[in-house]
């Protein structure tokens, strides 16, 4: 990554908001998924158009703070970022890796789709994979999807005994708790679609050509399990949103909403770090010199 100087962050201007997305979204105690609005918009006052623009305007600030968190581990930091997004299929999250992480330099993201567990990974505690695909100081780390499918798929399927998965609350809280000491920032965010809109992205899948591709037969298998999942999420919200990671859910029946708003929060976490640029070693104006003499 090219370390620059120039402030990019201090340009950008803020959407307009009632509220910080962090405080709008923020997962607390009493918190019910029911009672979310998947077509609502915490934290902004726009509309769609002025939600694209406001976007736009947040990808700088990321971009900035993202190099000066690179720039700081050049210089011995330990520090890290990392953002886990969930939700049901066809809620966006492929919209979030486009346009959100898309935005940031490639060389410092780390990106970790998780899947179903390999033969080699099942030899190993749930959270070994999770632990291999960390962020390294001064990355960005995105995982899409991940170790809470060890207790929403898993449990609604019962793919694991009820002793198992309902040890792992505990066991994902310590693992995160140890993840935020040694220096990584958390954002987690759950993309909360409604049943009715993610049967309309299903069918267009089924109507247009250039997504049958995407289709897949399990998709309605599983929303016949949509109840079950939805338990299965508050019981995560509930149990794992804590004040090292707190969860944070983003009605997502607007995409560009959720894009807007995952967006921010990560810009507003990059900007509670504090990062400032690195103190170099050398005279500047020395250094100067030295070259304008070539």
């Amino acid at each position: 990554m090219r370390l620059m100087a120039k402030d990019r962050s201090a340009k950008t201007s803020r959407p307009a908001s009632t509220t910080p997305f962090s405080d709008a979204l923020r997962v607390a105690e009493g918190f019910r998924l029911a009672d979310v609005d998947p077509r609502s918009t915490p934290g902004f006052t726009g509309g769609k158009k002025a939600g694209e623009k406001a976007l736009a305007q947040a990808s700088p600030g990321i971009a900035d703070l993202q190099e000066r968190l690179y720039a700081e581990s050049k210089e011995g930091g330990n520090r890290s970022f990392l953002l886990v997004v969930q939700g049901m299929d066809t809620s966006g999250k492929g919209g979030i890796m486009r346009h959100v992480v898309g935005q940031m330099d490639p060389q410092g993201v780390r990106y970790t789709a998780f899947k179903a567990p390999t033969p080699e990974e099942k030899e190993h505690p749930f959270l070994w994979r999770v632990r291999n695909a960390l962020p390294h100081a001064g990355q960005i780390g995105v995982f899409d999807r991940s170790h809470y499918e060890d207790v929403l798929i898993v449990r609604v399927h019962d793919l694991v005994p009820r002793s198992t998965w309902s040890r792992r609350y505990a066991q994902i809280n310590d693992f995160e708790r140890s993840v935020v000491v040694h220096g990584t920032t958390v954002v987690k965010v759950m993309l909360q679609i409604s049943s009715g809109e993610q049967k309309e992205r299903l069918m267009e899948r089924l109507d247009r050509p250039d997504k049958n591709w995407k289709w897949n037969p399990g998709d309605v298998d599983e929303r016949r399990c949509w109840d079950d999942y939805q338990q299965a999420y508050q019981a995560a919200l509930e149990r794992c949103s804590t004040d090292e990671a707190p969860w944070f859910v983003v009605p997502a029946d607007r995409k560009w909403y959720a894009r807007l708003a995952v967006a921010n929060l990560v810009l507003e976490h990059l900007r509670g770090m504090d990062l400032q640029w690195p103190t170099v070693d050398y005279d500047v104006a020395k250094e100067r010199a030295r070259l304008e003499a070539t």
